[in-house]
């Protein structure tokens, strides 16, 4: 084959070098950005930790040397080691329920429904996982429903990526809208002193928004690469298992396989009883989807011995995803370590509290959205921005309702596209799409949201919206 012709146009780097890359670039901050602090006390009342928006002040610069550079690396797998072991976790499981043919077996059943309705698929499925976003946040656990729907999508003549888009992103669309999100909405509306997922109705308009921009986006690729498959952004990127899906119409579907299914929807929904009433998080999931593996192996005819090799071999295919969780979050020990983020975080709202009134709503949504790329924990970042956000938006004359408006929007949209975002790496490893490929999809859907984003908060601003 000739070479002649072939343009060498700019190549993506691996992963790995882009989140080293920006892990060096917060080091390098760590010598150039002077550090500071706020001081943070436990409310007694209510149990989180609150930061006290008047204390901020210079602390000793702590930069970040060679040594510890390097150390951030594996600092953050050990920050991050309970989503990776997970992650590890669900691919030797789900390795091990296909080893019984059931899964299989099961999806030549769907993909006979669901000739020619793929279009319901999508915007049937992003709309469930949109409720469990909206209603008890779900992010890290769509982690476990990945290998199905990457299965699902493959069989009807979709990529990864639709399977990405329609379970993850349908997620993100409830998580950001913060229509009754107890870890955004719930968190930011008790620091800001109102009632507990007031303003509903105005939150349900951007959820309408967000859903159809979301589908349409997603039918518009699906239909694009259905006419031509090489414009998948996936095309020419190998795919473990890609080979197998063209046989799944032939599978006999057996009372063996028809017990591992049942047991796989019972566990699932045992899971998320879990998550809802329980308080289950990625310990307790991890737990219970081993114990998944271990009946339906044994139900679908497994050995011990096979289930094990089963397992091994799972955990093999997954190890590339799984570390660019442990490595992304590197970058914020990197940051924590050279003591910056309160001082992106103090600068950040400076910028707010000079605009106008009703761009100050907009220019908090966009700051919060920056500041979720150092905190990408929801709660997390509701406890620390809350506090400096509220009276700020007392100070420049807009409502505490779009002050938390605009905080579940800028920690909930770039959750979908942030190399920090420890579901989405979890998401993208399940799934084997590379990190660069997602962006190159997902990205105009992020421009779309920011527009519907910063119009709500315009509107908020200007109606203003409450209960105050």
């Amino acid at each position: 084959m000739t070479t002649a012709g072939v343009k060498k146009g700019f190549k993506i780097p691996h992963t790995y070098v882009i989140l080293c890359t920006i892990i060096l670039l917060a080091a390098i901050g760590s010598y150039v950005v002077t550090p500071g602090v706020y001081d943070r006390a436990k409310d007694e009342r209510t149990g989180r930790t609150l930061v006290n928006p008047e204390s901020f002040h210079e602390v000793e610069r702590t930069p970040v040397g060679l040594f510890e550079l390097f150390k951030s690396v594996p600092d953050g797998m050990v920050a991050a080691s309970d989503i990776v072991f997970f992650i590890f976790i669900c691919g030797g499981v789900f390795t091990v329920l296909q080893k019984t043919g059931a899964i299989d077996s099961g999806l030549s059943k769907a993909i006979v429904a669901m000739r020619g309705r793929e279009k319901l698929m999508i915007a049937g499925t992003m709309f469930i996982f949109s409720l469990f976003g909206a209603t008890m946040g779900m992010s890290e656990e769509v982690i476990v429903f990945i290998p199905i729907g990457v299965a699902l999508a493959r069989a009807v003549g979709y990529d990864d990526i639709i399977a990405v888009s329609m379970l993850s992103t349908g997620a993100a669309i409830g998580f950001a809208s913060g229509v009754m999100n107890p870890f955004t909405t719930g968190v930011a509306q008790s620091i800001a002193e109102l009632r507990l997922f007031s303003g509903i109705g105005f939150r349900m308009i951007g959820y309408a928004a967000l859903y159809i921009s979301a589908v349409v986006y997603t039918l518009r690729y699906a239909k694009m690469i259905k006419l031509d498959p090489t414009k998948s952004y996936m095309y020419g990127v190998e795919q473990e298992g890609s080979d197998d899906v063209k046989s799944l119409d032939g599978i006999t579907f057996t009372a063996r396989h028809a017990a591992v299914l049942a047991v796989i929807v019972a566990f699932l929904a045992f899971m998320l009883y879990g998550v809802m009433k329980l308080d289950y998080y990625i310990i307790e999931l991890a737990t219970v989807f081993l114990a998944m593996g271990v009946v339906g192996g044994l139900l679908g005819g497994l050995s011990p011995s096979d289930i094990s090799r089963a397992f091994v071999s799972g955990c093999r295919d997954i190890t590339f995803g799984a570390l660019v969780v442990g490595i992304s979050r590197g970058i914020l020990v990197t940051l924590q370590n050279g003591q910056i983020i309160d001082t992106i975080i103090h600068f950040l709202a400076a910028i707010v509290s000079s605009l106008p009134h009703g761009l100050a709503a907009v220019g908090m949504f966009l700051v919060q959205s920056v500041i979720n790329f150092f905190i990408p924990s929801g709660s997390g970042q509701a406890a620390t921005t809350m506090p400096i956000m509220t009276p700020l938006a007392d100070m420049v004359g807009i409502t505490r309702q779009t002050a938390v408006l605009a905080f579940h929007y800028g920690d909930g949209f770039s959750n979908s596209i942030i190399p920090t975002s420890a579901s989405l790496m979890g998401v993208l490893a399940m799934a084997k799409v590379p990190y660069e490929k997602w962006v190159k999809f997902i990205w105009p859907l992020m421009v779309i949201w920011t527009i519907i984003g910063s119009v709500m908060c315009f509107m908020a601003a200007v109606i203003k919206l409450g209960p105050f």
